[in-house]
C-alpha cells in the first residue's frame, strides 16, 4: 500500500512512496499529526539521483521491522532537498555543526516544534564497528523521548539558540567599518595563499580525498590571474593551478570520455572512481570554468571539454520546451526488466566488451584509457564489490604518446580515438539508462543559461560553428522560465517544474542565478528584454529575501512558518551562495544602470558576509569575486549599431578575446533596447553608428573615450 507520498511530483519522494514507512510530505498535515501525538519527527532529506538515499532506503526504508519501529514511534518525513533547499539548509547546518561533517541522505529527529535534537546522514541497518546501527538508534531515540523528554526538547531549544547566535554574529567593533580595499586586498590574498598551499600538483585540485569539481574555487583562481595578469608570476600561478585541475579532472573517470559531462566528486585523490550521479549545476559550472581556461590560456583543448559538456546536457537533459532536467542516478539496473540496480552500472566496461566493439583499435583505445582484463579499479576504491571486472575509463597519458606506443600517426590516433569513442556510445546506449530527475529547478536552469550564454560569445575556435546554437538554447530555457516558472502579475519565481509548476514558490538562490543568467544572456543576444526582467527579479529579490537590518539576503521567505530558523548561505560550495551571486549582479545592474541604490546594496551584502569572509576566505572564493568587483571601477563598452551585423560583431568580439578587467558590454542598437537604456543613462542616446560602421564607446566611471569603428583600434583604448 502506497503512503502519503504517492500523490507527491518529486521523483526523490516517488522513489519512497511505496516503502513500508508510513512517509508523509514537509507540511502541516505531518506537523500537526506529531503535534496531535506527541511523537518525535523523524526527517530524511535527500534526492533522487544520490547513491548513498538508495542505500539507506533499500536497507532500512524498506525493511519492514525497521519500518514498523518509525510508524510506532515517530512522525516520518521525507524532504527533497532540491524542492525545498531552506528546509535542507537548517537541517544540514546543525547536522554539520553536531557531527562535523554534512551529506546526503540527511537524518534528524526533530521536536513537534521542528527543533533538532539528533542527527547525522548515512546509518546502516546494523550496528558496525562500534558504531550504532540504525534500529537501535531507533529505539534508544523512542525510549529517551518517552523518559526524558524534557531534555530532547530543551536540546532542540539550545541548538535553535546557537544558530542564531552564529547567523547573528557580528564582526568585531574596531572604531567603525574597516575598509573594504584593506581587508578585501587581505582575504584575496590569504584566499590565494590557502589555495597555493592545498594545490595538488600531481593530481590537480586541492587537499585531498573526496575530490569534488567545486567551481567556484576554480573561478577566484581565474579572477586573481586577471587582476595580476596572465603573465605575471602570480597569475601564471593562478592559472597553472585551475588548469591542472581542469586537465586532471578531464582526463579522469570523473569526466564521462563516451557520453560526455562530468560526475558529481571522486572518491580517490586522482579523480579517477567518481559518485557517478550527474547533476546540472556541475555542467554548467565547469563549462563555465573551462571557457575561462581557454581565454587565459588560448589552449582549444579546454573549450573542447565546454562543448563536451554543452553536447551531453543539450543531448541528455534538454526537456521538451527548451528547459533542462536537473540530474541523471548514480545507480542503473544491471539488466533491462530486471529490479538489480549497481552504482556506475551505464558507464563501466569489461575489457571484452570493449574488444568486441572495437575489434582492430581496442588495443590502443584499452592502453589509451587503462583497460584491464582483471578491472582496473581496485578493492580499495571498491568497498560494495560493484566494479570487479570492470574498468572506468580514464586517460592515462597524452594521446600522441598512446599513438606512438601503437605505431599511429597523430591525425590517425584522433580519428580512431573519436570513432572507437562513437561506436561505445551506441553500444552504450543499449543499456538500461539511469534514473532521470526530471524535475526542472529554476536556480539550476539560471546557472545553464549562464554558461550556455558564455558558451555564445566564445572566440574558441572548435565551438564557431555552435555559437547561434548554444545562444538559442539559452533564449529557449529563458523563455520556458518565464512561461512556466513565473509568474507576472506578482513578479515572483516558482522553483520547480515537473508535468506542471510546483507548488513551492522561488527561493534565494533561484533568483539569484536566473538574474545572473539573464545578464550574461543580454551580452550574448543585446535584446533588452533580458535585462528588463533581470531588474524586475532583482527587485523582488529585494522585497523577498533581504535583511534590512544586517544586509544580504535569507535562504528563505520571513513569512514561511516551517521554517524554524532563516538562514543566510556563507558557503560557495557544490553551488554558489546566493549572497556571492546577488553581490555581483547588483554590481553588474548598477554599472548597466548607474544606480548608486543597487550598489550600496551589494556593498551591505558583502559587509553582511565579511565575518565568515575576512576570517576564512576561501570558503566564499566566489564572495572575493564581488569584492574585487565593487572595488574596480565600473567600465562600459558601449558599441552602436544593428548587433546582426558583421562590423558591429567584430568589435564585440574584440571586448571577450581575452581573460581581463571585466567589462560590461551595451548595445545601442537605435531602437527599443537603446531607447529603455537612454531612459537610465541619457548619455548612451546621443551613441551612434559612425560614417556608416557600427562604433564602439569605452566607458570607465562615466567618462567615456571618442568612439573607434575598427577592432584594433578598440583593443589599443582596452589595453
Amino acid at each position: 500500500m502506497s503512503n502519503a507520498l504517492a500523490s507527491e511530483k518529486s521523483p526523490y519522494l516517488l522513489q519512497h512512496a511505496d516503502n513500508p514507512v508510513a512517509w508523509m510530505p514537509w507540511g502541516e498535515a505531518a506537523f500537526a499529526k506529531a503535534r496531535a501525538e506527541q511523537k518525535p519527527i523523524f526527517l530524511s532529506i535527500g534526492y533522487s539521483t544520490c547513491h548513498w538515499c538508495h542505500v539507506m532506503a533499500h536497507e532500512s526504508f524498506e525493511n519492514d521491522a525497521i519500518a514498523a519501529q518509525l510508524n510506532a514511534h515517530f512522525v516520518s518525513i521525507k524532504v527533497d532537498r532540491e524542492e525545498r533547499p531552506d528546509v535542507d539548509k537548517v537541517y544540514m547546518a546543525y547536522v554539520q555543526a553536531l557531527t562535523g561533517r554534512g551529506g546526503w541522505p540527511l537524518s534528524a529527529f526533530l521536536t513537534p516544534e521542528l527543533k533538532p535534537f539528533f542527527g547525522g546522514t548515512y546509518f546502516p541497518p546494523e550496528d558496525r564497528h562500534g558504531r550504532m546501527g540504525f534500529p537501535s538508534l531507533l529505539n534508544a531515540i523512542a525510549k529517551g523521548w518517552e523518559t526524558d523528554r524534557a531534555k530532547l526538547v530543551a536540546e532542540g531549544d539550545r541548538v535553535i539558540a546557537t544558530l542564531t547566535e552564529y547567523r547573528d554574529q557580528r564582526p568585531p567593533d574596531e572604531g567603525g567599518v574597516p575598509d573594504l580595499h584593506d581587508t578585501g586586498g587581505t582575504a584575496f590574498e590569504t584566499c590565494f595563499e590557502y589555495f597555493n598551499e592545498n594545490f595538488d600538483a600531481q593530481r590537480g585540485g586541492f587537499g585531498e580525498a573526496p575530490k569534488f569539481p567545486r567551481a567556484s574555487n576554480l573561478n577566484f583562481l581565474f579572477r586573481a590571474a586577471a587582476i595580476q595578469g596572465v603573465g605575471s608570476p602570480a597569475g601564471q600561478d593562478a592559472v597553472r593551478m585551475a588548469t591542472t585541475t581542469l586537465r586532471h579532472m578531464a582526463e579522469g573517470g570523473i569526466h564521462d570520455h563516451v557520453g560526455g559531462g562530468f560526475h558529481r566528486y571522486s572518491v580517490d585523490d586522482a579523480w579517477f572512481v567518481p559518485h557517478f550521479e550527474k547533476m546540472l549545476y556541475d555542467q554548467a559550472q565547469i563549462a563555465v570554468n573551462c571557457l575561462d581556461a581557454h581565454l587565459a590560456t588560448g589552449d582549444e583543448r579546454f573549450a573542447w571539454v565546454a562543448r563536451d559538456i554543452f553536447d551531453y546536457a543539450l543531448r541528455d537533459l534538454s526537456a521538451p520546451g527548451g528547459a533542462f532536467f536537473s540530474a541523471e542516478d548514480a545507480d542503473s539496473p544491471l539488466e533491462h526488466g530486471k529490479a538489480d540496480h549497481a552504482e556506475g552500472a551505464f558507464y563501466v566496461w569489461t575489457r571484452d566488451e570493449v574488444v568486441a566493439a572495437l575489434k582492430e583499435h581496442a588495443a590502443f583505445f584499452c592502453d589509451h584509457y587503462g583497460l584491464a582484463a582483471e578491472g582496473n579499479v581496485p578493492m580499495s576504491l571498491d568497498p560494495q564489490n560493484e566494479f570487479t571486472g570492470k574498468n572506468i575509463l580514464m586517460q592515462r597519458r597524452p594521446l600522441g604518446e598512446t599513438a606512438l606506443r601503437h605505431g599511429l600517426a597523430p591525425a590517425f590516433a584522433v580519428e580512431v580515438l573519436v570513432g572507437s569513442l562513437e561506436k561505445l556510445r551506441a553500444v552504450r546506449a543499449r543499456r538500461p539508462r539511469p534514473h532521470l530527475d526530471d524535475k526542472i529547478i529554476t536556480a539550476w536552469n539560471g546557472l545553464m543559461i549562464s554558461a550556455l550564454a558564455r558558451g555564445a560569445v566564445s572566440p574558441a575556435g572548435c565551438l564557431a560553428d555552435r555559437r547561434e546554437f548554444y545562444r538559442d538554447a539559452a533564449v529557449r530555457a529563458a523563455e520556458f522560465i518565464q512561461r512556466e516558472l513565473y509568474d507576472e502579475s506578482r513578479g515572483i519565481l516558482y522553483r520547480c517544474y515537473r508535468e506542471e509548476r510546483g507548488a513551492n514558490e522561488g527561493f534565494a538562490e533561484d533568483y539569484a542565478y536566473l538574474v545572473a543568467g539573464l545578464l550574461n544572456l543580454y551580452e550574448a543576444t543585446f535584446e533588452v528584454r533580458w535585462l528588463q526582467w533581470a531588474e524586475r527579479l532583482q527587485q523582488t529579490m529585494d522585497a523577498l529575501f533581504w535583511d534590512e537590518k544586517d544586509g544580504g539576503y535569507f535562504n528563505s521567505r520571513a513569512d514561511d512558518a516551517s521554517i524554524v530558523l532563516r538562514l543566510k548561505e556563507d558557503y560557495d560550495g557544490a553551488e554558489p551562495s546566493p549572497n556571492s551571486v546577488a553581490a555581483a549582479n547588483l554590481l553588474r545592474l548598477s554599472a548597466i544602470l548607474h544606480d548608486d541604490a543597487l550598489r550600496s546594496r551589494a556593498r551591505r551584502t558583502i559587509e553582511a558576509m565579511r565575518p565568515q569572509w575576512a576570517k576564512t576566505p576561501h570558503a566564499l572564493p566566489e564572495m572575493l569575486c564581488a569584492v574585487e568587483r565593487a572595488l574596480d571601477v565600473p567600465c562600459q563598452v558601449v558599441v552602436a549599431g544593428d548587433p546582426q551585423k558583421v562590423d558591429f560583431k567584430e568589435l564585440v568580439v574584440v571586448v571577450r578575446e581575452r581573460l581581463g578587467p571585466r567589462r560590461t558590454v551595451l548595445a545601442a542598437d537605435g531602437g527599443e533596447g537603446q531607447r529603455w537604456l537612454a531612459g537610465r543613462l541619457p548619455w548612451l542616446a546621443e551613441m551612434c553608428v559612425q560614417d556608416g560602421r557600427s562604433a564602439a564607446y569605452v566607458c570607465v566611471g562615466q567618462a567615456c573615450q571618442a568612439p573607434v569603428t575598427t577592432g584594433e583600434e578598440l583593443r589599443v583604448l582596452l589595453r
